[in-house]
């Protein structure tokens, strides 16, 4: 059965307790958003969640999209829901207010962006892609189509996309052939057929913006003659009502694994007019601007569907019974004890409980992150922001997608056999996470980023915005007896981290194989020792609030339980990560391609 209920109290813990002193905090330009104004979103947010979107989960993955005569219909009620929530501002909530937006903080729009996806990933993705498309206009385009296009695409009156990919070519992108040819009046018309596009073509807006990678006549070969464009479904005509078709039309839906609600299209642009957004040849710098902001909203999509996971699987835990407590029965009345009784059945559930909590916390610090490098006003601040950002971006994307998943399936093995059934409800999240690990740069992808090009940029200077706030507060608590173990714990891993760092520099630079070899065992690696952080942070904080007295204290005495597992059982996943680094591509490079 799929029920979800916000986990409001720990979103107020990570947000107003957890992350204080990071050096994020205290921005002029967010100070009318007191933490009163914030818990009053967040609950407005968790009833549209609720009451608006999970209802519609399990009915529109059964449902699907259609399309009939050109025309995507998403499943039933989707329409309505979209309706709602843009009426109720929803979609803008994070945009700039010159655009119409509510200029909230990344902070409080990423902790409703995981309440969205737990609720129903699919009907997140439509106004998530908008959201990021109007960051690479807002960051790229000029002032006239900014004006032309961002309200409407702010107020979700219009949605958007972004086209990469062609059948030929996937994350090499150099490949690309869809061609755009310059018009006398200053536009292009764009000729070429692109796959794979998320929320490509449906009925829940009067007009959709595709972002288009396409290549001039004169560009150069490979990602360096890439251009972006922006190109509307219908033209607008001059009162910014759709106006007349642009060309643009689906070919076909995606008949996929999961995520059955949203409308996966592939897209042909048959001379469709078109408007450069940036620099000829220097696309793909607009478009990460808005891959940037999608891989962290991924990396939420985990986090989301992992939590609705976890909370299913403990509904169903506490519901089913079947044998008895090895320790003695628990249930005297019942034929026998509910199976959350049993140590492995515990063991699935504290380790999706610690997945989601220490991700939720990471999405705490790179959000704040997010908003000192947007707001801040001391150059040192937003350097660091941007550094720190720039570094657990790929962290985020990778280590949430991978641990969502892998709650999804914890969650059908916690209902056994009624796990595997469609009934259950629980099957779709893993048919629904498993995306996350592929789209917007798969998870490898991610982790040769992270070691190609965060690690040495700068000579390093990005970790430095990592490794300075665990340093310190390893140093500056090693020595409290009730941290003891768990600050030990986060040093050891830690250090397996630094050494892991300098063993990729060494042998990356003679040979860039070895780095690459070793790039996902880091980036969890890495992961791992920013939730270890923000868990031995949290279990701080607790046993402060305990000390006081607090009238929350089942809250806080949770928090340090689910710490305690974590170092106990998941952060001992370090030392596995370092040896595997450690080892080097050689084992993993001695086949012959005809071996296989």
């Amino acid at each position: 059965m799929q029920v979800y209920e916000a986990p409001l109290r720990d979103m107020k813990f990570v947000l107003h307790e957890l992350h204080n002193d990071d050096g994020f905090g205290d921005i002029e330009a967010l100070e009318e958003f007191t933490p009163d104004l914030v818990d009053a979103i967040l609950e407005e947010s968790a009833k549209v969640a609720q009451e608006i979107l999970l209802p519609l989960n399990r009915s529109g993955d059964v449902e699907g999209c259609t399309l009939e005569n050109g025309v995507v219909r998403t499943p039933s009620g989707f329409k309505e829901a979209y309706a709602q929530f843009r009426e109720g501002g929803w979609c803008a909530l994070a945009s700039d207010p010159e655009w119409g937006g509510q200029g909230l903080p990344e902070q409080v729009n990423k902790m409703t962006e995981e309440m969205i996806c737990a609720a129903n990933v699919s009907f997140s993705l439509y106004p998530g892609l908008t959201h990021g498309g109007t960051t690479a206009i807002e960051g790229h385009a000029s002032e006239e189509l900014k004006r032309r296009f961002l309200p409407k695409m702010v107020s979700g009156e219009w949605s958007g996309t972004m086209c990469l990919t062609e059948a030929h070519c996937g994350t090499d992108l150099g490949l690309l052939r869809t061609k755009a040819v310059p018009q006398v009046d200053g536009s292009y018309k764009l000729t070429g057929s692109k796959i794979f596009i998320s929320a490509g073509e449906h009925d829940l807006t009067d007009n959709i913006i595709h972002l288009v990678l396409a290549r001039m006549p004169d560009a150069p070969a490979g990602v360096k003659g890439i251009s972006l464009f922006l190109v509307p479904k219908y033209l607008p005509k001059d009162d910014d009502t759709p106006g007349p078709s642009n060309g643009v039309s689906v070919a076909a839906i995606e008949h996929k694994m999961g995520l059955k609600a949203s409308a996966t299209c592939q897209i042909n642009f048959d001379d469709s007019t078109g408007w450069l957004v940036g620099e000829p040849h220097k696309g793909m710098a607009a478009m990460f601007t808005m891959m940037n902001t999608e891989r962290v909203s991924v990396g939420i999509q985990g986090l989301g569907v992992g939590e609705a996971a976890y909370q299913s699987a403990v509904y169903y835990a506490k519901d089913r019974l079947q044998g008895r407590s090895l320790s003695g029965v628990k249930n005297p009345n019942g034929p026998a004890d509910p199976i959350i009784v049993h140590p492995d059945v515990r063991r699935m559930l504290m380790t999706m409980r610690a997945y989601n909590e220490g991700c939720r916390a990471i999405t705490g610090w790179v959000s704040r992150a997010l908003d000192a490098e947007k707001h801040a006003t001391d150059p040192e601040v937003k350097q660091r922001a941007s550094d720190f950002v720039a570094l657990m971006t790929p962290v985020v994307k990778a280590l949430f997608t991978d641990l969502g998943f892998e709650s999804a399936n914890l969650a059908v093995q916690v209902y056994g056999g009624h796990g595997y059934i469609a009934e259950s409800g629980v099957e779709q999240y893993v048919r629904d996470a498993r995306i996350a690990m592929i789209y917007e740069g798969t998870n490898g992808i991610q982790a040769l980023d992270l070691v190609g090009r965060k690690l040495p940029a700068h000579m390093g200077r990005y970790l430095r915005s990592f490794f300075h706030p665990v340093s310190n507060f390893v140093e500056a608590n090693k020595a409290d007896a009730n941290l003891g173990k768990m600050v030990e714990g986060l040093e050891k891993a830690f250090g397996a981290l630094q050494l892991s760092t300098a063993t990729i520099a060494e042998k990356g630079m003679r040979d860039p194989e070895e780095a690459a070899a070793a790039a996902t065992d880091y980036t969890r690696l890495l992961g791992l020792v920013a939730m270890g952080y923000c868990f031995a942070k949290s279990a701080f904080i607790a046993q402060g609030a305990l000390a006081s007295g607090t009238e929350e204290a089942d809250f806080y005495r949770a928090k340090i339980a689910t710490a305690r597992f974590f170092f106990d059982r998941i952060l001992p996943q370090a030392t596995t990560a370092f040896l595997a680094i450690k080892s080097g591509k050689a084992s993993m490079m001695a086949l012959e391609d005809a071996a296989f």
